[in-house]
């Protein structure tokens, strides 16, 4: 599969996010690694001056770590969680790009 840095593909992650019951916030701070996750307030936090690539290297770099109920996603979104989780380098930036499919 072949994945593509754009809006589109933002917009999509963050439809599974919103799916999952987690709310992403675009904000300045002091992040270490680009980014905080409010696990209690099911709350994610990116750099807001991250461009479309950061942006959705950030977020899948977060979907890793989460645990998402399955039974909350819709069947086209389940199914492609299900393929991004699939993949062996999932959430690793230098090869995602060639490896996903929207």
């Amino acid at each position: 599969m072949s994945f593509k840095y754009t809006p589109n593909t933002l917009k999509k992650l963050e439809e599974l996010f919103e799916e999952a019951r987690y709310t992403i916030r675009f904000e300045k701070g002091n992040f270490n690694s680009g980014y905080c996750i409010l696990e209690e307030k099911r709350v994610v936090v990116v750099n807001k001056f991250f461009n479309v690539e950061g942006r959705i290297n950030a977020l899948l770099e977060i979907l890793q770590s989460l645990v998402v109920n399955e039974d909350e996603l819709s069947g086209e979104m389940l199914k492609w969680y299900r393929q991004l989780r699939e993949q062996p380098d999932f959430g690793k930036p230098d090869s995602v790009q060639t490896q996903m499919d929207i």
